[in-house]
């Protein structure tokens, strides 16, 4: 059980909340509308957006929570009104985590939120890895590029761990899905793809070289690069 959470929720049913309240009575859920509700807890925080909602779609009240210092950090999962790979992509796009095919209720929100059937991989327990300019700390949950540190999400930060730990080997992208411990049946490659583009993207714009290699028809692979 994950205590002291809270979810931010597209104007959640009475019927949502009261099954929440019963299994999770220590979770705060707070209704979203057009934007961040004006005081947002601090700590483990969780969003769960409609692609369609009643005041602004779905893809746009991503952007805005990802924009705002005091939801930039949190969890977001879209919930799609069709699971289709358009509606996916453009999900991870506008700064989504994850995607669930809706309608959504208490049970699955809840599995989402303290972990898949399907166990990740755990983070390396060993000391500070290193590849080039790039350095990962698995306690600290911290990315590097040459000192600086780097804003990486939580699905992309485990990716890079894997990279890291399993340097100049080829992964398919279902090989990638299965690390982070998703099912492949929610899951689509073009996902990985987006995962690895926001990961590119990050290390790159703190000056990094471009870290992933894409092989063809395969999948992708970190080069091992001198320091």
């Amino acid at each position: 059980m994950t205590p002291d959470l809270t979810l931010l929720v597209t104007t959640p049913p009475p019927a949502l909340l009261d099954d929440l309240a019963r299994h999770r009575p220590d979770w705060q859920v707070v209704p979203l509308r057009d934007g961040p509700p004006p005081e947002v807890p601090q700590g483990n925080l969780w969003g769960f957006v409609d692609w369609l909602g009643p005041d602004m779609a779905g893809i746009e009240l991503c952007r805005r929570l990802r924009d705002h210092p005091a939801t930039r950090h949190a969890r977001l999962i879209m919930v799609l009104d069709n699971d289709d790979s358009d509606q996916r992509r453009r999900a991870l796009q506008a700064g989504a985590d994850d995607y669930l095919p809706g309608p959504i209720d208490a049970a699955r929100m809840i599995e989402r939120v303290e972990g898949p059937v399907a166990p990740a991989a755990p983070l390396p327990r060993a000391g500070v890895l290193a590849n080039g300019a790039i350095s990962l700390d698995p306690l600290a949950h911290q990315v590097r590029v040459a000192g600086t540190l780097v804003s990486v999400r939580p699905n992309e930060f485990r990716l890079l761990a894997h990279f890291m730990q399993h340097r100049d080997q080829v992964f398919s992208r279902a090989a990638l899905i299965g690390q982070l411990g998703k099912q492949d049946g929610v899951i689509d490659d073009r996902t990985v793809d987006v995962w690895v583009g926001r990961l590119r993207r990050a290390l790159m714009a703190a000056g990094a070289p471009d870290p992933l290699r894409t092989v063809r028809s395969l999948g992708y692979v970190m080069d091992s690069v001198e320091s």
